[in-house]
């Protein structure tokens, strides 16, 4: 499975109902077992982003599923990117000076 980090910022809907996001983000999770990805951790912090999410999905479709039902919800806007294993990084790195 491919692993993909999610920086989230919160939109004015979210920041009303902030007392609700750790309900929201275990429902998150249960929704995202359905579509065929696995959330691996999610974070609340301090800076740029009110959170990060990390998860892993079978495919890039499969991954703008969950990221586009979590958008349909209103309460946080997302920015992502695909992330690679040291193993994953190595397969790469021998496709760029072939033979």
């Amino acid at each position: 499975m491919a692993t993909f980090i999610t920086t989230i910022k919160f939109t004015q809907q979210g920041i009303k109902g902030i007392d609700e996001t750790t309900k929201r983000a275990a429902a998150m999770k249960t929704t995202a077992k359905k579509l065929g990805t696995k959330i691996k951790d999610i974070y609340w912090t301090l800076g740029d982003h009110d959170g990060v999410l990390i998860f892993e999905a079978p495919d890039d479709e499969t991954a703008t599923s969950l990221l586009l039902y979590l958008g349909s919800l209103g309460n946080v806007h997302t920015t992502t990117v695909r992330a690679f294993t040291a193993a994953e990084m190595d397969k790469i790195l021998a496709k760029v000076h072939p033979g």
